[in-house]
């Protein structure tokens, strides 16, 4: 696979549960289904070949703070998704690794940004819904080069205009890890 290229690929969910606004959807929507979110995150590596994709999600239990997420899990997969399903064996890839971390240090990132207004934090846990299967799905694909952040729901503070700014002050610095990687 060609990773030249410069392409960043950045993915939201659609609704689900009484979130009829997911605030992660403001950028690029997958569905909260498992198998369909696989075959978009598949296409993704596959035809456009970026550099890099950042999946954002919406951490219903978090409050005006936002989660950079260190690795994706394979297995354990209990909660049905929007159609009323859930992956065969409970998990992403039936010969896959436990985990797999990103490339990107979600650590190191955290210590190097702040963005007024809002907490940054860092997990290696992203649940095992929707949001860690398709994590763990793009960092298999993408030989690590994918990242998840979690945000938080919109509210009168953290508007999806404000979420934008952020977010693209926090994949900038991801970019500036993914240089210094490849000097």
């Amino acid at each position: 696979m060609d990773s030249n290229s410069s392409t960043v690929v950045v993915t939201g969910f659609g609704p689900f549960r009484q979130y009829l606004v997911n605030s992660s959807w403001e950028a690029v929507k997958l569905p909260v289904v498992y198998q369909k979110a696989k075959e978009q995150v598949f296409k993704i590596w596959t035809t456009l070949q970026p550099l890099l994709t950042v999946h954002v999600g919406l951490a219903s239990s978090a409050k005006a703070l936002i989660i950079l997420e260190q690795c994706g899990k394979n297995k354990g997969y209990q909660e049905r998704d929007a159609c009323g399903f859930h992956p065969e064996g409970a998990c992403c890839m039936v010969d896959g690794p436990e985990k797999i971390e990103s490339t990107i240090n979600m650590k190191t990132l955290w210590k190097n940004i702040s963005v007024e207004g809002i907490d940054i934090t860092f997990s290696r846990d992203a649940g095992r819904y929707i949001c860690d299967y398709t994590y763990y799905t793009s960092l298999y694909y993408g030989n690590g080069r994918a990242a998840f952040i979690h945000v938080p729901p919109l509210s009168r503070s953290v508007t999806a205009d404000f979420l934008g700014k952020a977010l693209q002050t926090i994949i900038l610095e991801m970019l500036k890890q993914c240089a210094e990687e490849r000097e």
